[in-house]
């Protein structure tokens, strides 16, 4: 299931960094961590659904890629967004 137009647009309310921000990765950050999230709280019901585990190990590829582009350009907004997302690493 997809997120619902009410969670991506308070994700996006929380993380954006000015007035028309939508895509910035702060924000794709929070959106793919909602989705890992959820993914792992429905592979607690459904523990043989391997085709949407494929999906969700290719989601936190993307958002692993996306923390080390915030890591290498500004460790400030990287310390932030894991601390607010509480990602350890």
């Amino acid at each position: 299931m997809a997120l619902t137009k009410e969670v991506k647009t308070t994700l996006i309310k929380d993380y954006k960094k000015h007035e028309e921000d939508t895509g910035s990765p702060e924000i794709q950050i929070a959106l793919l961590s909602e989705r890992i999230r959820y993914l792992t709280e429905h592979f607690k019901v459904h523990k043989k659904d391997n085709h949407s585990r494929r999906g969700l190990l290719k989601i936190v590829g993307k958002r692993r890629r996306l923390l080390d582009y915030l890591k290498d350009n500004d460790v400030d907004r990287y310390k932030d967004i894991i601390g607010k997302l509480g990602i350890r690493k």
